[in-house]
């Protein structure tokens, strides 16, 4: 299946727009695509003057604008996903006493028959769009068409799991994504996330030129920027950085299920980009239901929903979920350091307790069960009591070394059950049982609650929470940690996959503004995904000798730094990213990092 991705500007003429469209569905025609994908408000510019403006600007289903691309639908014998401001209803609403405009924002999928037959409107709006246009109810409906299964996002649906992961539910194996957007986060980060946790691809078409009326006061950065981090606080962003709201960056592009790039259109220039990609052929198959770990768990049977929604009542129920610290008494740094031995059993321990004594951090993360070279020998029953009988030793000798206020976490065997710990002077501090299925720690039985704990450190106090194993890799346990105000989020774990690191964790602390460290032994893969899937696409034949090994490790996360917490720091340059987390990869035995739980705070 061929599928190109387009991106250009647009005006505040309808007419001009139209124009647009059809000079840029007619370019991207000549590659002979199966699919089209045009970027978010083809028909408009996304924030208008006023009411009437937005009224003007928005069209009929059934009207002239969006019949002329259906047209093109069946000239050029092609799927085409556009996304345009629509009228609802033939009339607006007074509502107490100002006009309502009942205007959606819409995905639109045209078959090559001309045929409408998914329509996806915009649920989650932003900023000054809650002014002009209305939410209407979600609906994950997945559109079934001879080349696979496509499913539809707009906006700001990529920069959280919730949308993508619905649709993967509903079967879909390529994501049509149409945004407007100025910065570069969705292209450099989120894409690739939401391809590699659901098994997709994903199609992202790109505004560029003007995004708002040039007649309009402009909108602050921090207003808008609030509710583009998912209802996060913004950071304290320079003039530099509104000023660069105002233009669409462009970075159309294709990304495969291992979050590589297929194919991107590296400017902000108008144009389209394309790629073939394989939804049902011979191949190995994409989607959330084919999606299998390395170690053969299916992630789909992993997921368990009913503990998801168990803990966020509970969440909901505890008034202190969110309020178990009171901000003057949050650290606003932590000093943390992953540790890596390349010993094992006794002498790993002693090797660990010889970096504690040498080293100030506060908290300490170490791999999953890092004493055990080769993980497999836990699926001994005999072996598995030795590691028990290992962790209860570990805890002894590892609590005798540590200072007051410091911390170690890793995974250990206690009682039979694979489960992360956190220890301090005194002993065993804090257990959490691992949540999840995983072929490779089949032996276990699984935890149904999420531990939180409230860690004092010299500096103050911080609130974190520990998962291992597979836990990290489902954004929807991660998502229940941060909705009970964790700070920080500590990872023992062993890297299955490049993406873990790459992508995956990097968007859980973005889009859930928690600080992560994540500690494992370094693995060597070969992406023969992206080998495979560079054979089926022309542009990347050239470079398929090119792919080697790459070395993965663990990685510390930080927030952007808020700058309103920490005012005696300069404001940093606006580089097109904002909410880029900052990021330290596992190096050599000991790697050190100071991270900012103030910033966490601030969601």
């Amino acid at each position: 299946m061929r599928v190109a991705v387009t991106q250009f500007a647009t005006t505040s003429s309808t007419q001009e727009n139209l124009a647009t469209c059809i000079r840029i569905i007619n370019d991207a025609a000549v590659c002979k695509p199966m699919l089209i994908v045009l970027p978010e408000y083809s028909n408009t510019l996304s924030e208008c003057s006023d009411h009437n403006q937005a009224w003007n600007a928005a069209l009929e289903i059934n009207g002239s604008f969006l019949q002329c691309i259906a047209d093109q639908a069946i000239k050029h014998h092609c799927y085409i996903v556009i996304n345009v401001t629509l009228r609802r209803y033939p009339s607006r609403d007074h509502q107490d006493g100002a006009i309502k405009s009942n205007i959606t924002v819409t995905s639109c999928l045209f078959s090559p028959l001309g045929e409408l037959i998914q329509q996806k409107d915009k649920h989650s709006l932003i900023g000054h769009e809650h002014d002009f246009y209305i939410c209407t109810s979600e609906t994950a409906d997945v559109a079934t068409t001879p080349y696979g299964k496509l499913g539809l996002l707009n906006g700001n649906d990529g920069i959280t799991f919730e949308k993508s992961r619905k649709l993967a539910l509903g079967g879909a194996q390529l994501l049509c994504n149409s945004v407007n957007t100025f910065a570069l986060d969705q292209s450099c980060l989120y894409d690739a996330a939401r391809a590699c946790e659901n098994n997709v691809f994903i199609a992202t078409a790109n505004k560029i030129g003007a995004l708002i009326y040039p007649v309009r006061h402009q909108v602050s950065h921090q207003e808008s920027s609030q509710d583009f981090i998912a209802q996060s606080k913004a950071n304290d962003f320079t003039t530099q950085t509104a000023q660069s709201s105002n233009s669409g960056v462009g970075n159309s592009q294709i990304i495969c299920p291992s979050g590589s790039v297929l194919a991107q259109i590296k400017h902000n220039k108008e144009g389209y980009i394309f790629a073939d990609i394989d939804l049902i052929g011979t191949g190995k198959k994409v989607g959330l239901h084919n999606k299998v770990r390395p170690d053969g768990s299916k992630v789909l049977k992993q997921l368990r929903p009913e503990l998801y929604q168990a803990l966020r009542e509970k969440i909901n129920q505890s008034p202190l979920h969110k309020h178990a610290l009171v901000d003057e008494s949050i650290a606003k740094t932590a000093n943390v350091a992953i540790y890596a031995t390349y010993k094992s059993n006794e002498e790993a321990i002693e090797d660990v307790c010889h970096y504690i004594e040498n080293n100030l951090s506060d908290i300490i993360q170490l791999p999953e069960l890092f004493f055990i070279a080769d993980k497999a020998i836990t699926n001994d029953v005999e072996k598995r009591k030795k590691i028990a009988s290992l962790s209860l030793q570990l805890i002894t000798q590892i609590s005798a070394v540590l200072r007051p206020f410091q911390y170690v976490c890793t995974s250990l065997v206690i009682e039979g059950i694979h489960q992360a710990v956190l220890i301090n002077q005194q002993g065993l501090l804090a257990t959490q049982q691992q949540l999840h299925f995983c072929n490779r720690y089949q032996w276990t039985s699984l935890g149904d609650k999420l531990t939180i704990i409230a860690l004092p450190l010299e500096q103050g106090n911080i609130t974190v929470a520990m998962l291992t194993a597979d836990d990290a890799n489902l954004p929807e346990i991660v998502k229940v940690a941060a909705l009970s105000g964790i700070h920080l989020l500590l990872l023992p774990f062993d890297i299955q996959e490049p993406s873990e690191v790459e992508y995956n964790i990097l968007s859980l602390a973005a889009e859930n503004r928690i600080c992560v460290v994540a500690g494992s032994r370094e693995k060597n893969f070969s992406n023969d995904l992206l080998a495979n899937e560079a054979s089926r696409t022309p542009s990347n034949i050239k470079n398929q000798n090119k792919i080697k090994c790459q070395k993965s490790t663990g990685l510390i996360v930080n927030l952007t730094t808020d700058y309103a917490f920490l005012p005696q720091w300069k404001p940093r340059k606006f580089t097109g990213y904002i909410n880029q987390p900052i990021v330290k990869y596992q190096y050599g035995k000991i790697t050190k990092a100071v991270v900012h739980p103030v910033a966490a705070c601030n969601k």
